[in-house]
């Protein structure tokens, strides 16, 4: 028998946990502050198994605080006088270890994978969000940061994935599109993308049709417990029951989290993007350009570049001129016949990224409540593993978890 669902969040997560939650019979509802499907448009559209590196690795420490000196640099913690800041640094620290690392790399494998597998599912019957397996390009101009992406790309190797490594002549001899000022890269065949835009609007429409139902709130002011159960949400317009609830509000999930008397880490992680019409020579393959961690993906009619990752707070909705600075700069050292210009601000998109201090999504039930699950914490790969992600939702709540599960938990 199927159970009544809110889901409080209606980004890519709550999209896509609505989406297979419906499709197993369950009723669901989603509640959010704005539009279903409205966050992840500016996203790069990346599909990344590749990326099974966390965030918390050996050296980002050092790096981190590196770069908290260059403003334009591709990471950037902004510093204050703040407990949950303070708690969730320490949090990383204690994380940026090889052990860390050793017991991530598989399960952020498996999820990814997972993802691309349920993504093709929903290409195959109906590409309408541009879904194309080109793989991912890492350039890169310094033999030092050359090095680094070697590394991390022989653990990728090592875990299956194809992997092929390039000098400037192999890259002279690529059918790329633009000529490069690069070193060298290496090219994930495993990885893939879509259009992100297209990708929400499809979503939107395919949960519509299952009948799940919308509703924009103004805020979700109380979460109501009672015998380790939650018992209902109260917004500012009126109160909903449910047998079970999701969390996959991303930034704001820390806040909901609250509401409920529970404490999961999570900041925010501010980062910018900008679309441009598609030129006539841009890029065939989604990049990174990793001296300055900046994606660039062509779509059909678009090409977007993307990047920077600030650990701020979600009131903080100021743009970061020095940032996005940063990002053009990177695009022409990388690029230098295309000449891109600082974009104008209502050109910009910003979102923010959930944040774990680990690196590592949670997706899992509530420590506290039998019928609360959380689905938060992607940082920058919320749309790769949105799939994935959902259906683990799904899988939790239908009771027919997968083991999967167990590298996710709070």
């Amino acid at each position: 028998m199927g159970k009544r669902v809110v889901i409080l969040g209606g980004g890519v997560i709550g999209l896509f946990s609505a989406y297979y939650l419906a499709k197993s019979g369950h009723s669901v509802t989603i509640l959010d502050r704005q539009n279903v499907g409205k966050s992840s448009t500016g996203n790069a559209g990346m599909i990344v198994p590749s990326h099974v590196i966390p965030l918390a690795a050996p050296g980002m420490m050092a790096k981190g605080i590196r770069w908290m000196f260059n403003n334009k640099s591709p990471f950037y913690v902004k510093p204050r006088l703040n407990g949950d800041l303070f708690s969730w640094g320490w949090s990383f620290y204690r994380a940026a270890n090889q052990t860390h690392v050793d017991n991530s790399t598989k399960a952020l494998r498996d999820i990814s994978l997972l993802s691309k597998k349920l993504y093709q599912e929903l290409s195959e019957a109906a590409n309408e969000f541009e879904y194309d397996e080109k793989g991912l390009l890492m350039l890169f101009q310094s033999e030092k940061i050359g090095l680094e992406e070697r590394e991390v790309a022989n653990v990728a190797s090592n875990l299956g994935l194809e992997v092929e490594f390039l000098d400037q002549t192999d890259l002279k001899g690529l059918d790329y599109g633009v000529k490069t000022n690069a070193s060298g890269a290496v090219l994930y065949k495993s990885d893939a993308h879509l259009q992100p835009n297209k990708l929400m609007a499809f979503l939107t429409t395919e949960v519509a049709k299952m009948n799940v139902q919308h509703i924009e709130v103004s805020k979700i002011q109380k979460i109501e417990t009672r015998n380790n159960k939650v018992v209902q949400v109260v917004t500012g317009e009126d109160s909903y029951q449910a047998d079970e609830f999701v969390v996959a509000a991303g930034a704001w999930s820390k806040e909901l989290a609250k509401l409920a008397e529970e404490r999961i880490q999570l900041l925010p992680g501010k980062g910018y993007s900008f679309t441009l019409p598609k030129m006539e020579h841009a890029p065939k393959i989604p990049t990174i350009l990793c001296e300055g961690k900046v994606a660039v993906t062509a779509f059909q009619d678009q090409i977007r570049f993307g990047g920077t990752l600030e650990v701020t707070h979600v009131k903080d909705q100021s743009i970061h001129w020095n940032r996005v600075r940063g990002i053009v700069d990177t695009i022409n050292s990388f690029y230098p016949e295309m000449e891109i210009k600082i974009p104008k601000e209502d050109e910009i998109w910003v979102g923010y990224r959930p944040c774990s201090p680990t690196g590592m999504p949670y997706i899992g039930r509530s420590t506290k409540y039998s019928n609360l699950t959380y689905a938060t914490g992607h940082g920058m790969m919320g749309l790769s593993l949105g799939p994935a992600t959902g259906f683990l939702v799904n899988g939790i709540i239908s009771e027919e978890p997968a083991k999967l599960v167990d590298a996710f938990q709070l």
